[in-house]
């Protein structure tokens, strides 16, 4: 089955309505705007999600939160001899109580100086393998140094994070699905509208010799030139736009917000768009032409 989407000369003079600007292709440009958009935003956060795997998976929090600064002290030495000894134990680093200090100080003040307000040591910790093992050998670990103190998964505190990045990932593919549908829908509908335009030039080709595969040759290639035109239209605006969001999202210096950023490959993707559609809407022109000339035998 021929799929050829390039329009001849031929072709245009048969069934071309006029030199202005198709409907069409207006609507395939609209189509394929909303369509980049909705693809930068699936691809950006699968890049986001996988950014925060990499960068939580297998990272713990303790917190030694005894009151007393002698005490938390010996805890927190105790604590950082024992991570130091598990072998499940990658690295363990104490927070440097300085940057704590400047973190909480626009809030709660000097808190160095004010000895109500207990600070407790916060120790990142780095696992071998992540894993639920692995997480119940360092709080057996923690808690034989220092009872009270707590460990905590950063993965499990951003996991609402996490699945509000799967739910969009989840709507971002639905819309371009919606997109896929509304686009073989137009076609359909202009494909209809074209054989009944043109219903005494098509029985002049059938009369001719022309049969019904070359009949919806002319309309394929005729549909899939305006899908082309008007989605390469609406790509290039779609990807502007997305560039200077991108562009913008940057300079907020966040590492959850940098990870999500569009590598080569995610516009490559993009840039293919509109040469996908073009496809579809050929082979829909073609399956609707036939089945509508072959009902009308």
């Amino acid at each position: 089955m021929s799929m050829n989407v390039i329009a001849t000369a031929a072709d245009r003079r048969v069934l071309d309505e006029g030199r202005g600007t198709r409907v069409m292709t207006w609507i395939m440009a609209i189509m394929l705007f909303l369509t980049v958009l909705s693809v930068a935003l699936g691809l950006g956060m699968v890049n986001a999600a996988g950014a925060l795997d990499r960068q939580l998976a297998g990272r713990l929090t303790v917190q030694v939160i005894a009151p007393d600064p002698a005490r938390r002290a010996q805890e927190t030495a105790a604590v950082m001899h024992v991570l130091d000894t598990l072998p499940v134990v990658a690295r363990a680093r104490a927070v440097d109580r300085d940057a704590l200090n400047a973190l909480l100080e626009p809030w709660l003040g000097d808190v160095d100086q004010d000895a109500s307000i207990p600070i407790p040591t916060l120790i990142d910790v780095d696992l071998v393998a992540p894993g639920e093992d692995a997480f119940r050998h360092v709080v057996a670990g923690v808690h034989a140094a220092a009872p009270d103190a707590r460990v905590d998964s950063q993965a499990r505190w951003l996991a609402p994070v996490a699945r509000f990045m799967r739910t969009l990932i989840a709507g971002a593919g639905m819309l371009v699905l919606v997109m896929a549908g509304a686009t073989i829908a137009v076609v359909l509908l202009a494909a209809r509208t074209g054989l009944e335009a043109h219903r005494d030039t098509i029985a002049i080709l059938h009369m001719l010799g022309s049969t019904d595969i070359q009949v919806a040759r002319l309309f394929q290639r005729r549909i899939a030139l305006d899908t082309l035109l008007g989605g390469v239209a609406g790509t290039v605006l779609g990807m502007i736009a997305v560039w200077v969001v991108t562009a913008e999202a940057g300079r907020l210096g966040s590492a959850l917000v940098g990870g999500g950023a569009l590598g080569r490959g995610d516009w490559l993707i993009l840039a293919a768009l509109p040469i996908a559609f073009a496809l579809i809407a050929a082979l829909a022109a073609r399956i609707a032409v036939l089945v509508r000339l072959r009902r009308a035998i």
